[in-house]
């Protein structure tokens, strides 16, 4: 039974505004005052970076390891999110992992349409092997639309036969451009945060006309082999569920490892409200120690 914390959330969640009704720029500002309700620690180690002409930001919780790196992608939809709404996250995966994050500001649609925000993402991880890290050294990581981009930036890297981070955390992972899962319409019901034409509509603004179908638009859709060990969240109150097991079961079928993690009653992205709700503190422990398992 989730905890007592949840149902206001979720309340908060059906009570705004529809989509429909803002402005890119008033949605953008949305997730911003929705985040800023939850103070980031004093306390957290912050410093703006350049990765390559991709702005960005080292996270990091008192004590990290500095040679041990996680590489963020936000969440948002790629339309929306930064380092700044994902800080509190990132440092909460900083202190259960022991290790410093990476954090970047890739480009936005519908502005900057795919696939800008791929190549800003495998830009920033460059950077972050110019700058000494070992890719053993470096596990991926996203939320949302940043764990598709995360998925998207393994597939290339690979199909590139560039040098591979040591694993991947995909929470709540946005794979399908389509929005084809069979969850779509069987959690409709009971996620009060994603819905059928919301995908739609904001998979358009970020494919600017591209094919749905890309691969590195929906990672879904490519070959998954040949991938390291990955860790998949998901709530089972997520019109996205089937875009997690999916993959999974993508990878399992292709020979790679894969931990599927269905987490009961939970909506998209929860760990995003770890400052109010013991779920997502609970699972960004459990990514801490998938981290430092992969790490050492």
């Amino acid at each position: 039974m989730a905890s007592k914390e949840l149902q206001p959330i979720i309340d908060m969640m059906r009570s705004r505004p529809s989509y429909k009704e803002a402005t890119i720029e008033q949605l953008r500002e949305g997730l911003v005052k929705l985040i800023q309700q939850y103070p980031v620690p004093e306390d957290l180690q912050c410093e703006a970076v350049d990765a390559d002409g991709v702005p960005g930001e080292w996270i990091a919780w008192p004590g990290a390891d500095a040679g041990r790196v996680v590489y963020y992608l936000h969440g948002g939809a790629y339309v929306r999110g930064s380092v700044d709404t994902h800080r509190n996250l990132m440092g909460g995966i900083s202190r259960y992992s022991g290790a410093r994050m990476l954090g970047v500001d890739y480009r936005l649609g519908p502005e900057h349409p795919f696939p800008a925000a791929v190549h800003d993402a495998l830009t920033g991880y460059g950077w972050l092997l110019t700058q000494g890290i070992a890719p053993e050294r470096i596990v991926i990581a996203g939320d949302s639309a940043g764990g598709g981009l995360a998925l998207a930036v393994l597939v290339a890297l690979r199909d590139a036969g560039d040098p591979l981070p040591a694993g991947g955390v995909l929470l709540s992972p946005w794979t399908d451009m389509e929005a084809t899962g069979n969850s779509i319409e069987t959690k409709a019901a009971v996620d009060p945060m994603i819905q059928r034409e919301y995908l739609l509509d904001m998979a358009k603004m970020y494919l600017g006309g591209a094919d749905p179908r890309d691969p590195l638009a929906s990672p879904l859709l490519a070959e998954l082999h040949g991938l390291p060990p990955l860790l998949i969240q998901v709530g089972t109150a997520e019109t996205l569920m089937d875009d997690s097991d999916r993959v999974a079961e993508k990878v399992e079928a292709a020979g790679g490892q894969v931990t599927l993690e269905h987490w009961d009653d939970m909506v998209h992205a929860w760990p995003l409200f770890a400052p109010v709700l013991p779920e997502g503190r609970e699972a960004i422990e459990k990514i801490g120690a998938f981290i430092k398992g992969i790490l050492g």
